[in-house]
């Protein structure tokens, strides 16, 4: 991991332990053997869970503590680890455009760079975005509305993107813990294949 940072400080999604069921009902949909982007991806749940399944993934943040937690925790499995700046005065990722079958976000929520996101997927991939929404200030952090997902916000964007979208919640959650969630599920183009899951309610 080149240029890793020490003074970066945790992120809370990446103390999260298990991939997410969104992520987990939809892994199915990403072509076999596939390129996944984890973006903002922590101690790398989800890049686990996805290269347990046999995508090769690269697994992305800014933030080295979380990243050094994956790189001891991957063994052998096909995860490369780049540490960048997410946020920075530029989207680090422009040379990656159409590289992957699919780009997964969960708990993170950074609007300059949001429209940078479709580009990254090759015709047919899947986007798997899944953060919290407006209203969950009434259950904690975040509360920022700058990081949380104004009402139909990822329908709005999947429209503007001309992706397809296959599933779709904007809803209050009680396990982990209460919280509201928006998550979307949509695909560039069309699938490769039919998967009876994207018909399931």
């Amino acid at each position: 991991m080149p240029n890793l940072k020490s003074d970066l400080s945790l992120p809370s999604h990446s103390a999260i332990a298990h991939p997410s069921e969104w992520v987990r009902r939809f892994s199915s949909l990403i072509a076999n053997g596939g390129r996944v982007l984890d973006l903002a991806a922590g101690s790398g749940r989800h890049s686990l869970y996805l290269a347990s399944q046999d995508f090769s993934v690269l697994a992305v943040d800014r933030d080295v503590a979380a990243l050094e937690i994956l790189l001891q925790s991957k063994t052998d499995l096909d995860i490369e680890i780049e540490q960048l700046d997410l946020e920075g005065p530029t989207w680090p990722l422009v040379n990656r455009v159409g590289l992957f079958d699919a780009v997964v976000v969960a708990n993170y929520l950074y609007r300059p760079y949001l429209q940078c996101l479709p580009d990254l997927l090759a015709e047919g991939g899947i986007l798997m975005y899944e953060t919290f929404a407006i209203g969950n200030a009434a259950f904690g952090k975040p509360s920022n509305p700058d990081f949380l997902l104004q009402t139909g916000e990822l329908l709005d964007f999947a429209a503007r993107h001309s992706l397809h979208i296959l599933a779709y919640e904007d809803l209050y959650e009680a396990q982990p813990k209460p919280a509201m969630v928006q998550r979307l599920c949509a695909v560039k183009g069309k699938l490769k294949e039919r998967h009876p899951l994207q018909f399931q309610g």
